[in-house]
């Protein structure tokens, strides 16, 4: 099979059940926003912010170290059983010290008659760490069926929980009938039941995956173990980083904000989910992330491999430009999935879109240290990357509030695109059409701001989706019109 079909087949699958699923959670949003107040969802918001670091930091980098070390297929098994114990010992030893010490931080955070959120989440961060690394394995045994099946089971559960607990069982309990039902809902656990939901859907999960969790060697191969360390302790170095652009705003925004505790917990919450209203470009991106990583050390072997990636890259910005037209022409549909009182800032939307597709660039670009092992200085890109942020969050939210985080982000991951782009020529140079891939981004923040121009100034009398699918149209139009050379010329040398 030709590389990009097989690519974007696999993305397809693994992308159907990251959309699906993504979006059964975002289906949740208008329920979460609909439900409790902007600084109840600000809760929400800050606390899956702090899980994304320990994320990182429990999977220690070894879902990427087994890609890498399993290319061999007389040593997949050893590098199985020796990945999953050291996360598994890892993540033993992480919920004993949340059990030990769950009274200060919940002080320290701002959490002091909450802490059984720190327990549940704990819970959660350990479930997910020890899946990740039998995910690897069907992602790199090619198995994007049975992958999808598990992780779409997760999500249902957790939909399913989310509205027993927060819709039925709060309404049993509201109408004050004594029921059996009512007896499940405690007004004072309130958003705790976003966190209960999680840790059951999550314990599912490990229950589908108990067959690969328990079919392994019982003993780690020590040898291999300090090079899988060696290669994966700079992955680790590059998570945190990444978690850091994509996180720190929720986690300081309560911090750095010039007002009271209450309102900067709303302001937290209506950022967050505004944030969500780019989750189309998450959810293509995480989807080509999944597919991608697999697929690039398995073309790496072949001649041809860096022209795939070249053209890998222009129709991923090809297709994330159409999403992001996607989202904001019809931007006036998509702001009903949350509250009204959220709305206030939906103008972070754009920023963050256009943030997320750089990212996407910086996935396909990071392929240069992953390939030449040289992951130390792919740690330091990100490194770097995470200081910008930092500086840029502490510069800007005092002044620009929320809308400062979303700028930072942007300026973060535009910056990191540069510069990996400028070190991979240097250490593994790929033919990446650059003022191509540039002018589709240009042509698709033109197009936005015509449709934005015209709804003001001349098509006030007709609905918005008109000038939009017009615009929607005239991007797909030039695409197909630049690249049908390229696409028949391809097909028929396939055919020959």
């Amino acid at each position: 099979m030709n590389p990009l079909k097989k690519l974007a087949s696999q993305t397809l699958v693994y992308g159907l059940s990251s959309i699906l699923g993504r979006f059964l959670n975002y289906l949740l949003v208008p329920l979460y926003t609909y439900s409790f107040s902007t600084g109840e969802y600000g809760v929400v918001s800050e606390f899956y912010a702090y899980s994304g670091f320990f994320a990182v930091l429990l999977v220690f980098g070894l879902e990427t170290g087994f890609f890498r070390f399993s290319q061999q297929q007389e040593n997949r098994e050893d590098v199985y059983s020796t990945a999953l114990g050291v996360v598994a010992i890892l993540n033993v030893l992480f919920v004993a010290l949340i059990v030990l010490f769950a009274s200060p931080l919940s002080t320290a955070l701002r959490y002091p008659e909450n802490k059984e959120y720190f327990y549940w989440f704990a819970a959660i961060l350990a479930f997910d760490s020890v899946a990740a690394i039998p995910f690897a394995k069907l992602r790199a045994q090619n198995k994007a069926l049975h992958f999808a099946g598990i992780k779409l089971t997760e999500t249902g559960i957790t939909v399913l929980l989310n509205i027993f607990f927060i819709v039925v069982c709060r309404k049993a309990y509201e109408q004050n009938t004594g029921s059996f039902l009512a007896s499940f809902y405690n007004p004072a656990i309130g958003v705790g039941y976003i966190f209960i939901s999680n840790v059951i859907a999550s314990a599912v999960k490990i229950a589908l995956l108990l067959p690969m969790l328990l079919n392994v060697k019982s003993v780690l191969n020590r040898e291999l173990l300090g090079k899988m360390l060696r290669y994966s302790a700079p992955m680790v170095i590059i998570g945190f980083a990444g978690i850091i652009n994509e996180m720190l705003d929720r986690m300081i925004l309560k911090y750095l904000l010039p007002f009271d505790n209450e309102t900067n917990m709303q302001q937290l919450g209506i950022y967050g989910a505004c944030y969500k209203l780019a989750v189309l470009m998450t959810l293509f991106i995480q989807a080509f992330r999944y597919a991608a990583e697999p697929f690039f050390f398995a073309q790496a072997k072949n001649d041809s491999s860096r022209k795939v990636y070249a053209d890998v890259m222009k129709y991923f910005v090809v297709v994330c430009v159409l999403v992001f037209l996607f989202v904001m022409l019809y931007l006036p549909w998509w702001q009903l999935f949350i509250g009204s009182e959220f709305r206030v800032g939906l103008k972070v939307v754009p920023v963050l879109l256009l943030a997320n597709l750089f990212l996407g660039m910086y996935v396909n670009l990071s392929v240069w240290y992953k390939l030449t092992d040289n992951t130390m200085l792919g740690a330091r890109v990100s490194v770097a990357g995470a200081l910008l942020t930092i500086a840029l969050n502490v510069a800007l939210i005092p002044t620009m509030g929320y809308m400062g985080s979303a700028w930072a982000t942007l300026a973060c991951y535009a910056a990191m695109a540069a510069v990996s782009y400028v070190l991979g020529q240097k250490y593994f140079p790929v033919p990446y059409e650059v003022n191509r891939i540039m002018g589709y981004m240009l042509l698709g923040v033109a197009l936005w701001l015509l449709h934005e121009m015209l709804n003001k100034m001349v098509f006030a009398v007709i609905p918005f989706w008109m000038s939009g699918t017009l615009m929607l149209f005239a991007y797909t139009a030039i695409v197909f019109t630049l690249e049908k050379k390229n696409f028949f010329s391809r097909t028929v040398s396939e055919k020959e």
